[in-house]
């Protein structure tokens, strides 16, 4: 009997075979009659008055490939969905404005979200039922879709006004959840880090329980929290969390990188995609608390998470990819694990040290289906010190063994099937990114990542920019294409803010100030003030939102206003630094309803209350003097300061930061004009002094 789960290949492509998205292209072949989002899909379902069955997942989700191969490749399913329903099916990260809005909804009508995520809207996009995954039949207390779609079709037919109600009803619950308030002030910092302080995880580091994820906007904020206040405790806090993911199995000790998150509190067992955001933004992390305390396995983590990018994430143009699946063979994690006898076998007479160093044993840690598999997921049980003492080695001789090792796996595993990769290239991932390798250049002295980052930079602003100079969200083979978020902006624009500090090419600091000014434009609300998700000209969807939770990605409002408090600091431009107040204000109510859920607001207020430093570099750009006292402003960790190069060659700074006209070098050598807390210094010319003005010594 022939099975009715028919291969992909036999099944005539559906509509999305027209699509770029490689998550859309996935589902090119499934049976069901799918239609990417647009007016085709909405007119055929008011003509036939049909519900729309919407899904959105993204192309390296585990859950999205699971819900695939049961229902949508499965004929049976395909068949009724596609006599009760017109479904669509948008990729999540190609149109965040739709998949955010009906994850709110979904999050309102069942109290949590993620992905797939599967809505059941009117003709007219109102949505009246919201669930995440579905199996084909229902088991564990989870409704089927075999089971639920004869009850959607009969709400359908039988109770529509009801079905509408409902729809209208929570729409209109969700359309402004904005709580205006007063200025905030260091007191809101003070109870976010409390907060934090109450969720900490002593034993494992990060915050609160399984399943656990990196959030790097939270260790950020902790460094700023340290560096005002001198509490320890903050500190200790970043060093646990960064030592122990660097040492757990989210980290990927072969290839490098990090892994989403971890299904348990100790970091062991991640679920094993990656995404570009979370190497950006773990790296920024690690280099600034390489910064805060000198501890080179915070340096040796970023170097690798940016050699991880640069060799697999990075297309020849110089953008950078979206993400890496976390399956491969249709068995999540396949990739990365490994049996005792494959170390024994790759390693030989290394095996026995390396099988302790990684925490590897014949039984496995890695469970498939609740059952040991055998499988291990290399980690670090142990710190390098207690290696040290357990190995009777040295810390030089462990780490070359390592790295040895390592070389070995990775060459052994580069012959496995590989992950599917996400090749579209994003703005706003891209722009993370960008200021990811920014940092890295200037604290590390790496020539090579600004080089990257430029590439990735002019990348951007050549080929995913309109004629009237409006971004694209996302390009893939050619095209650019889908209007621009509100993240595009603001992500993209801290790239090359941290890009212009990093090379001092003037070209990137225009750039930022030009794409600030559109997104002023188009996304600043007059009235009430902060800064929608969707453009004032974009698609009309059910409502207009408005983003200010820091989750797994920082809000683009928060990182605007850090942006703008930065940009007006050095350009002297006070009305920036003014929208950066207005933005604060206007999400200050919520905000203060839980100040730990917006630490990278926090990090934006945390510069805009000061004390925060201006700083003018005169000199010759490759002079040793000037270069000596960038060096010492990278060293160490001042997250409170900007700093312009005036030099004799290039005077387009001054078109941007006219108070840098007269700032001049004296006697020909490097100069430095400290400003802070609105007060100026006279000018140094030594670097260790220049410090000490920093300082406020």
């Amino acid at each position: 009997m022939e099975n009715k789960n028919h291969s992909k290949s036999r099944i005539k492509p559906n509509r999305l075979a027209l699509e770029k998205s490689p998550y859309l292209l996935q589902h090119a072949h499934n049976p069901v009659d799918w239609y990417p989002w647009g007016s085709d899909a909405f007119e055929k379902a008011k003509k036939e008055d049909k519900p729309i069955f919407l899904s959105s997942g993204y192309s390296t989700c585990h859950w999205c490939h699971v819900m695939e191969k049961e229902s949508y490749e499965d004929e049976e399913v395909a068949k009724l969905m596609n006599e009760v329903f017109v479904s669509i099916k948008i990729d999540r990260e190609e149109r965040p404005d739709i998949d955010g809005i009906y994850m709110k909804i979904c999050q309102a009508m069942t109290g949590s979200g993620g992905w797939p995520l599967n809505i059941i809207l009117t003709p007219d996009k109102k949505p009246f039922f919201a669930a995440t995954y579905l199996p084909k039949k229902s088991k564990f207390g989870r409704q089927g879709m075999m089971e639920i779609i004869p009850q959607i079709r009969d709400i359908w037919k039988m109770n529509k006004d009801r079905a509408e109600a409902l729809a209208a009803e929570v729409i209109s619950s969700l359309k402004d959840e904005q709580k205006a308030g007063e200025e905030l002030k260091e007191d809101v910092l003070n109870v976010a880090y409390e907060q934090l302080l109450g969720a900490f995880d002593e034993q494992y580091g990060g915050f609160g329980g399984a399943p656990k994820f990196p959030t790097p906007h939270n260790l950020m904020f902790l460094l700023r929290n340290w560096k005002r206040t001198g509490d320890i405790m903050a500190l200790r806090m970043v060093e646990r969390t960064l030592l122990a993911l660097s040492m757990g199995g989210i980290y990927d000790h072969v290839g490098s990188g990090f892994h989403r998150y971890s299904t348990d509190a100790g970091w062991i067992v991640p679920h094993f995609e990656k995404m570009l955001y979370d190497q950006a933004l773990l790296a920024m992390a690690y280099t600034e608390a390489y910064q805060a305390t000198g501890n080179d396995e915070f340096k040796r983590t970023a170097r690798e998470i940016f050699t991880y990018v640069l060799r697999d994430m990075t297309s020849p143009e110089g953008g950078f990819y979206s993400a890496e699946d976390a399956d491969s063979e249709g068995v999540e994690g396949r990739f990365y694990v490994w049996a005792e006898e494959e170390i024994d076998s790759i390693l030989g007479e290394d095996s026995e040290l390396m099988k302790k160093v990684f925490g590897i044993d014949k039984h496995g840690n890695f469970r498939e289906k609740g059952s040991s598999s055998g499988k291990n997921i290399l980690h670090l049980s142990k710190t390098l010190p207690e290696l040290e003492a357990d190995l009777k080695l040295s810390a030089q001789e462990i780490l070359r063994r390592m790295s040895d090792a390592k070389q070995k796996l990775f060459a052994a595993r580069e012959n496995r099937v590989h992950p599917g990769k996400d090749d579209k290239i994003l703005a706003d991932w891209n722009g993370l990114m960008i200021a990811a390798l920014a940092k890295g250049a200037s604290t590390f002295n790496k020539p090579e990542y600004a080089d990257a980052a430029c590439r990735a930079a002019d990348f951007i602003l050549s080929r995913m920019r309109g004629k009237d100079g409006r971004l694209f969200h996302r390009y893939r083979e050619g095209e650019a294409d889908v209007m621009s978020f509100l993240d595009d902006h603001a992500f993209l624009t801290w790239g090359l803010i941290e890009l212009y500090e990093a090379t001092f090419k003037v070209s990137y600091l225009n750039a930022a100030l030009e794409i600030t000014q559109k997104m002023i434009e188009h996304f600043w609300d007059k009235e009430k003030h902060g800064l929608y998700f969707t453009a004032d000209d974009g698609e009309e969807l059910i409502f207009r939102k408005k983003e200010i939770y820091d989750g797994a990605l920082p809000s683009g409002n928060s990182v605007a206003m850090l942006n703008l408090s930065r940009l007006g600091r050095m350009t002297a431009n006070m009305e920036f630094e003014e929208k950066a107040a207005q933005i604060g204000r206007a999400f200050s109510g919520t905000i203060w309803q839980m100040p730990m859920v917006y630490t990278q607001m926090m990090v934006a207020l945390d510069f805009a209350l000061g004390p925060t430093s201006e700083v003018v570099i005169a000199g010759e750009a490759g002079a040793e003097d000037t270069k000596a006292m960038l060096a010492a402003l990278r060293r160490e960790f001042m997250p409170g300061k900007v700093v312009i190069l005036r030099t004799v060659e290039d005077t387009e700074i001054i078109g941007i930061a006219e108070y840098a006209r007269d700032l001049k070098s004296i006697e020909g050598r490097a100069t430095a004009y400290v400003c802070r807390n609105y007060s100026c210094q006279l000018p140094v010319t030594d670097a260790g002094k220049m410090m000490e003005l920093l300082r406020g010594a």
